[in-house]
């Protein structure tokens, strides 16, 4: 599959690095791959004003802030209109337990990552918002048990 963007050696070297760190200064950014701090700002202002960087956060520790409870959940709509697919998307954006929304093929129409205090509240929530929704047919949940892996969203060589 052809990348959409135009990017060369040194571009994808400077999304390596802010992948892995979204906070160091440009002058480090530059030295780490290999070119001065103005063309490097100027690259990196190309990538945000493009939208291949579409922004910048903390990563939090969940656990440290006692959200002890990680779970995703499967969820089928009884009708898959474009409009019913939108309402639910649209509900998703105002449940913050809910962390990523995703449509998804297959058996089920949504897949959420939820984080929670505490497992009581994970289950009010799938029993109070998600599965008395409006159009929601099937809910199925997963509890994680621990993170195996926490990488950036994409491989960069």
């Amino acid at each position: 599959m052809p990348i959409k963007a135009d990017l060369d050696a040194i571009d994808w070297k400077i999304l390596r690095e802010l992948q892995q760190d979204g906070r160091m200064t440009n002058v480090e950014l530059s030295r780490r791959v290999g070119i001065s701090a103005p063309p490097c700002l100027r690259r990196v202002k190309r990538l945000e004003d493009t939208g291949i960087i579409r922004s910048y956060r903390a990563l939090l520790n969940a656990p440290a802030l006692g959200m002890d409870v990680v779970a995703f959940c499967l969820i089928g709509l009884k009708h898959q209109s474009e409009a019913e697919l939108k309402t639910f998307a649209e509900r998703t954006r105002n449940w913050p337990i809910v962390r990523e929304a995703w449509m998804v093929s297959g058996e089920s129409d949504f897949l959420l990552h939820c984080v929670a205090a505490d497992l009581g509240t994970f289950q009010s929530f799938v029993i109070e918002e998600l599965t008395s929704s409006p159009n929601v047919d099937t809910v199925r949940t997963a509890l994680t048990i621990r993170q195996i892996k926490d990488e950036g969203l994409l491989a960069i060589g």
